[in-house]
């Protein structure tokens, strides 16, 4: 049976015999959900995927974000502090975090490409879900128990590359293993485990504050074990020996370019990506000097204001991601929702930079939450619909992946000049320029025609 079909479809050929008949299917896919929906076997339909398979997700999602973003929210800034002076700690601290920064837009791509050419017997995307959170909980606690900024910056590099293979392995399961009709909730659910990590990362970080290397060690150990949840789930099949191109420096360039006149719908998609995630980094760069500047917080109150700012985003973006994906799963529509979510989080924008207060500074990022939580709902379950080739659907999502985190590297280097307009500080400038971008993203979506 050829393996060419439908990128929106849920599995792959050689993983899914025939729609048309029950008996054929994997039995992870038939044995039902666990006391959810039952699976459906439907002729023409694919059929739903398993709760477990879903919580597996969840679970990975959630490990190797607590892993990653843990040390970026609060740890490496603790770590470096130690072994530091006090005058080079932001010089030393922007070096590690620009490193890592470098090799997580490197390695999405290259992880991707790697494991859609894998042809283990454990499968494709198993081997690199588990050996990435594996290598980068060793890098992690080459983190903890360092003693120089050289030997962090080679920890960090170490776990950027294995938590990077390992969240692309989590994303391109989203094309391979979940049907269109179950993106929308599947995606809300995993995408608001990055918010729901940095809640519980920063829980981490207190708990053990006076022990600095369990700080690096225990976040790893729940990678791994989220990780090891998926890969115990998860139907995956081996790449095709025969469809295996060798894997050149030139074919790891091309990777990152895909051609927008033969898959213009993917490039818009890109492009929209990564204007709604400029708007999105306008906030989380920003809002601790806007709290400092502009609402007068004194620095020492700084920590306790942005926990409770936290936690009422991330019950925001819960609450958005939730809704979001239900709706619209329920109505087959992923556009309407991709342009709410952008008006939301302008909104929000506009809200925050208006706040003249704390108590209208978080209604303000409860509505921007909400707005993005909405947006990472149908986001993925959008791009899993426009890819090129599903053959190459690990590589692809990486490379999407980009949009995503290039934003957080480029809107600190523009922010400046934004914030100089009129004499300095001017974070209405700032949050109306994020707020611009998100709408402009929100409009290109409309350029896809074949997603409702």
């Amino acid at each position: 049976m050829p393996l060419t079909q439908d990128p929106r479809s849920a599995y792959d050929a050689t993983d899914r015999p025939d729609p048309a008949t029950p008996s054929a299917l994997p039995a992870t896919l038939t044995a039902g959900t666990s006391g959810g929906t039952p699976a459906r076997a439907a002729a023409g339909s694919p059929p739903d995927a398993p709760a477990e398979l879903i919580l597996g997700l969840v679970a990975a999602q959630l490990g190797v974000c607590i892993a990653a973003f843990t040390p970026i929210v609060v740890t490496l800034a603790l770590r470096v502090a130690q072994i530091v002076p006090e005058a080079e700690r932001g010089a030393a601290l922007g070096k590690v975090l620009s490193v890592g920064a470098l090799l997580a837009l490197v390695g999405n791509p290259l992880f991707g490409a790697l494991s859609d050419r894998t042809t283990s017997r454990f499968g494709r995307r198993r081997p690199w879900l588990v050996g990435g959170m594996a290598v980068a909980a060793i890098g992690l606690a080459v983190v903890g128990l360092g003693s120089s900024v050289t030997t962090l910056l080679i920890g960090w590099a170490i776990a950027q590359l294995g938590c990077n293979a390992a969240l692309c392995m989590v994303t391109a399961c989203i094309p391979d293993l979940i049907p269109d009709h179950q993106r929308g909730r599947v995606c809300g659910m995993v995408g608001m485990m990055l918010s729901v990590s940095m809640v519980a990362g920063s829980f981490l970080a207190r708990l053990f504050a006076d022990h600095m290397a369990l700080a690096f060690i225990v976040p790893a150990v729940v990678g791994v074990l989220g990780v090891c949840v998926l890969a115990a789930v998860m139907p995956d099949r081996p790449a095709r020996a025969e469809s295996v191109a060798p894997y050149s420096l030139r074919e790891f360039l091309h990777s990152f370019w895909v051609n927008p006149r033969k898959n213009p719908e993917y490039s818009w998609n890109f492009a929209s990506r990564f204007l709604v995630f400029v708007g999105i980094a306008c906030v989380t760069s920003y809002q601790v000097y806007f709290l400092m500047d502009r609402l007068g917080v004194a620095e020492g109150d700084v920590a306790s204001k942005m926990s409770t700012t936290t936690l009422v985003t991330v019950g925001g973006v819960v609450v958005g991601s939730l809704a979001g994906g239900r709706l619209s799963d329920a109505t087959g529509c992923r556009k309407p929702f991709v342009l709410a979510s952008a008006f939301v989080i302008g909104v929000g924008l506009l809200l925050i930079a208006t706040a003249g207060t704390f108590g209208m500074f978080l209604f303000a990022v409860a509505v921007f939450g909400f707005g993005e939580g909405l947006y990472l709902a149908v986001d993925v379950a959008l791009a899993a619909a426009v890819l090129p080739d599903p053959e190459t659907a690990a590589k692809d999502m990486g490379v999407l992946n980009i949009a995503n985190a290039l934003p957080q590297s480029l809107v600190p280097m523009l922010a400046p000049f934004v914030l100089a307009i009129g004499g300095g500080g001017n974070y209405g400038a700032l949050f109306l320029f994020g707020g611009i971008a998100a709408a402009v993203g929100a409009a290109l979506v409309q350029l896809i025609r074949s997603v409702r």
